[in-house]
């Protein structure tokens, strides 16, 4: 049937050609054989998000795990991945499984592993599953009635248990009360419809209904595809600021409310600048390799120490569950912070800097003027360049060759390879390569003190890369 491979944030695959029914239930035959040789009474607690057939992909693993006598608690409406996570560690459950293909594009569904501390599972425990996996695997169906029946499944409601978690670290009543700011949210019918408008009632909402086709926008919060949601807030003039999250919600993408994008390099920031300056917490941040040198500089200015780990926020996590971590981040908009699991979760996130807006009376863009006063103001961009995966390669070897010591006439001062190749280059500037573990794309991202100025390193390292 072919090798089934986790990436940086679990198996995704396309839906019908090898995310299929019998290739979940191998993947769930390793996950049984390999939680219940650790913990022979386990148990899983299993959800879906909102993508095409979900329902179906997590029956066959219900399956499989009550076949193995595993006891799962199952929640039979659409949850968020940071769901999946908070009631691995309050149900006690050894595992977490999670079917979402997180932001990819509305043709893929994904399995993702959680553990009982609240967050991903460890890379090193991933593998193993990943090696447990048979080449075939098929069992009898029995129906989720027929478990439940047999003592070995039950159905709970997860979207209540986040909502009730949720009301116990934020004061609800008055972010709920204030009619400033006014915030716009947009699911991009992702897994976020259904519990944001529980939070924040009197919010504006976008696309907030059930459409597993994404309209064929794949759910990811970044600016190419929240076009909708930036002419709205142009349009209508009214909003103080816009929270969007990913197919699963575990990632953010903000806005002001001039329909201008803030990235999750600000957004680290931003919450950093609150936690520590207004909330007086302390800890450690740990960011991903990807992630704007600005951090740092933060950082430095408050005495809070930063560590860097490679890509995909299980390596965050796995710090966060031995240490004191304030807020760990990666570019992609997925960003734990302290006070909450050692999760992604852009709904909680977005909560953070609404909270505090309301109890500071400030506006978005004073408090982002606050972080510039430290760091200085700065624009970071990444393109994602379809290649061909012998092209893809190439360019990772060329670097790894050391061939590029400049794009153009923009010399290289220095490179960092600790998960891709980060090029220093002038003025705090700097250029980022990386292939994805996911897809055939070459991800290049730039940061500069302008807009401008980093339209023109991405250009000039296409030239230079492509010919």
């Amino acid at each position: 049937m072919g090798d089934i491979k986790f990436g940086t944030d679990g198996w995704r695959a396309i839906i019908a050609k090898d995310f299929t029914v019998d290739n979940v239930k191998r993947v769930a035959k390793a996950t049984a054989d390999w939680v219940l040789a650790r913990h022979p009474q386990a148990t899983i607690v299993i959800g879906f998000d909102c993508r095409f057939a979900g329902p179906l992909f997590a029956h066959a693993a219900i399956n499989v795990f009550c076949r193995h006598g595993i006891r799962v608690f199952f929640d039979k409406h659409f949850v968020s991945t940071p769901m999946i996570s908070l009631a691995a560690r309050n149900l006690g459950c050894e595992l977490g499984v999670i079917l979402t293909a997180s932001h990819n594009p509305p043709s893929y569904n994904g399995y993702k592993l959680k553990a009982k501390h609240g967050g991903p599972l460890i890379q090193q425990y991933i593998t193993e599953v990943e090696n447990l996996i048979p080449d075939t695997y098929a069992c009898e169906d029995l129906t989720l009635e027929e478990w439940e029946q047999q003592g070995l499944l039950e159905f709970v409601d997860l979207e209540q248990m986040y909502y009730e978690h949720v009301a116990e670290n934020f004061d609800l009543e008055a972010i709920n009360e204030s009619s400033n700011p006014v915030v716009a949210y947009d699911a991009m019918y992702g897994a976020g419809q259904s519990i944001f408008p529980r939070l924040m009632p009197h919010a504006d909402f976008l696309h907030c209904e059930y459409n597993p086709s994404f309209y064929g926008v794949a759910p990811e919060p970044i600016p190419k595809n929240l076009k909708e949601l930036e002419n709205y807030l142009r349009e209508m003039k009214h909003v103080d600021l816009a929270i969007a999250t990913d197919g699963d919600a575990d990632r953010i993408g903000l806005y002001d409310g001039k329909g201008k994008f803030i990235d999750a390099h600000h957004v680290i920031l931003l919450l950093i600048h609150i936690l520590h300056k207004y909330k007086e917490m302390n800890g450690k941040v740990v960011i991903a390799f990807s992630v704007s040198n600005k951090v740092k500089k933060l950082c430095e200015a408050y005495g809070i120490p930063v560590q860097v780990t490679k890509i995909g926020f299980k390596y965050i996590c796995e710090i966060m569950q031995h240490e004191d971590v304030l807020v760990g981040g990666e570019e992609s908009g997925g960003i734990a912070v302290k006070g909450h699991i050692p999760e992604r979760d852009g709904i909680w996130d977005g909560l953070v800097i609404v909270e505090h807006l309301v109890k500071s009376g400030q506006t978005l863009q004073e408090l982002i003027q606050e972080v510039y006063d430290v760091v200085g103001k700065f624009s970071y961009n990444r393109e994602d360049l379809h290649l061909k995966e012998e092209q893809k390669q190439q360019i990772m070897d060329n670097c790894k060759k050391g061939a590029y010591a400049s794009f153009g006439d923009i010399p290289v001062t220095k490179v960092e390879d600790t998960d891709g190749y980060k090029f220093y280059l002038q003025d705090e500037e700097t250029l980022m390569l990386r292939a994805s573990g996911t897809e055939p794309v070459l991800r290049v991202y730039a940061e500069a003190g302008s807009e401008e100025r980093v339209e023109e390193i991405l250009r000039k390292a296409k030239t230079e890369l492509l010919g």
